[in-house]
């Protein structure tokens, strides 16, 4: 049965209007819901993590330490897993990003560790005190899949086989004896693994010939040492809109895949950076100019993944191979004061209108963007979580991704509706986004995003096919899009409920300025 709603969505007058606002209804946006013709899953691991071994995203961020005053297990702290469980983190990759291209796992195992200089990110001694067992016991306790990338900048085949094998093996072998000698005999299952990381940058400089050559032998001789839970193979895929990497590798993919050699995923770096490198756009106290481009830029994921997108459907119309966002977010200028190597930069309002708008970009893809990491998970860039010392704090980003938890396997369902545009200057920008999708729960989700900071947008919401008689949710807001959380303020940006009362057949809700508001519509 095919269910409609449409959606009347009027923008509040302004105070310094010169004449007499319209009817309401003659200024509604109109946003259409069609129930009735479901589209792709919204796989949950579109809303996977990220951490790498820089600044203090592992240690003081993950890792405290066995013997830390700081409430713990087994070394790892209890506060930042009891809220990452909250937002059904799907999965976390590690050890990097550009660390992963000089990391070697047997430094990290074992009672005695390798110390070494990380020369991707500041030249800073580690302890190598958090390795794979550190991660594969954080991966557990968070409920958690692993995404373990492969050193192929600096490593070989051979080391890349030892360590899957040191993971993965169920079968009483040397290195899985090892593994349970230091701790835990039962195999660890590698959900997905990245051959690399950006191999046309600093994973070695590679032309795009090059690395499917070193693709294909890691492809080859490189998997999980357990038949009965295999690892998705992910290949590194592209960081600009140029699409010659992308056409190499599927190329290589349509040529030679079959027993021997096969890949399930092509990653896609693309991260919201205005005006140019390095990363200079203020993470606090920026004005609306800088709100409005930094949000204008990060619009841009939508024609990237469609270009990129359409050389894979050349290669792969069946879409077989996923496209996997596995870094994405907010480049900002460092915290001021914090080692500019440990790319720390504070979490606003304007973040978390951004991550709305990214995730609600892949949704609208889920057919072939089916994974996503944002970039990262704790004290780096565009982060959930900030600690110092005991102290942590929750982020308005994390807040998106507990509001998004329902959109998770949820089934997308089409909608169609005149944004109307937010102007400021010589920035034009859609007024609304929105999504909709069928939970697992079975309820219709929506998300809408108000992109004015300004004003507000009341919600004319008319079902068509399907009684709708409230709807309930949260809206996050802030009382500035500037607007952060901090250790002594640490809830100023946090969610509302917001209800919509049934008028006149229809549901009203009211969205704040610069807000995302995600509710479920009750029959």
């Amino acid at each position: 049965m095919r269910h409609l709603m449409t959606v009347g969505l009027c923008a509040l007058a302004t105070a310094f209007a010169a004449a007499a606002p319209a009817n309401a209804a003659d200024r509604a946006i109109r946003l259409t819901v069609d129930a009735g013709k479901p589209g792709a899953t919204i796989d949950r691991h579109l809303f996977g993590q990220f951490a790498e071994q820089l600044g203090h995203g592992i240690y003081g961020g993950i890792w405290v330490g066995k013997d830390s005053a700081i409430p713990n297990t087994r070394g790892i702290r209890n506060d930042v897993v009891a809220a990452l469980k909250a937002i059904k983190v799907p999965n976390v990759r590690w050890p990097g990003g550009c660390y992963a291209d000089s990391y070697h796992w047997r430094d990290g195992i074992g009672p005695e560790r390798t110390t070494r200089v990380n020369t991707a990110w500041g030249n800073v001694v580690d302890s190598n005190a958090f390795g794979t067992d550190e991660f594969m016991d954080f991966a557990q306790q968070v409920g958690a899949e692993a995404y373990i990338s492969l050193n192929v900048g600096s490593g070989s085949v051979a080391e890349a086989q030892d360590w899957m094998e040191y993971m993965t093996a169920d079968q009483p072998t040397t290195l899985a004896k090892l593994r349970a000698a230091n701790g835990h005999p039962a195999p660890y299952r590698v959900a997905m693994m990245g051959i690399g990381n950006e191999s046309w940058d600093c994973g070695g400089l590679m032309t795009p010939d090059e690395y499917t050559a070193e693709l294909r032998r890691y492809a080859r001789f490189v998997g999980s040492y357990n038949a009965k839970e295999p690892s998705l193979k992910i290949a590194v895929g592209p960081g600009t809109d140029d699409t010659a990497w992308t056409e190499a590798v599927m190329k290589t993919w349509k040529e030679r895949h079959g027993w021997s050699f096969d890949i399930q995923g092509l990653s896609l770096h693309s991260y919201t950076i205005y005006d140019g490198w390095p990363p200079h756009m203020p993470s606090t106290n920026f004005d609306e100019s800088a709100y409005a481009h930094v949000i204008k830029e990060t619009l841009k994921m939508g024609p990237l993944i469609d270009k990129q997108s359409a050389v894979m459907d050349k290669y792969d119309p069946q879409k077989k191979i996923a496209l996997v966002v596995d870094e994405w977010g907010a480049w900002l200028a460092p915290t001021p004061g914090t080692n500019p190597a440990f790319l720390m930069q504070q979490n606003s309002q304007r973040d978390a209108i951004l991550a709305a708008l990214n995730i609600n970009i892949f949704a609208r893809h889920a057919d072939r963007v089916r994974m996503a990491n944002i970039a990262q998970m704790i004290n780096v860039l565009q982060a959930m979580i900030l600690t110092d010392g005991p102290k942590m704090v929750l982020t308005p980003t994390y807040d998106v991704f507990k509001m998004y938890v329902p959109f998770q396997d949820a089934t997308f369902i089409p909608v169609s509706y005149d944004a109307g545009s937010y102007v400021h200057g010589d920035t034009t920008l859609p007024r609304l986004d929105a999504i909709a999708a069928r939970g697992k729960d079975g309820k219709l989700w929506l998300s809408l995003t108000n992109l004015d900071p300004n004003h507000p947008l009341d919600v004319d919401a008319a079902a068509l096919g399907f009684k709708a008689t409230s709807a309930n949710g949260q809206t996050l807001s802030a009382p500035k899009v500037d607007s952060v959380n901090t250790f002594d303020h640490p809830r100023t940006v946090s969610p509302k409920p917001i209800s919509g009362t049934l008028k006149n057949g229809a549901i009203v809700l009211t969205l704040p300025p610069a807000s995302v508001t995600v509710v479920s519509l009750q029959p």
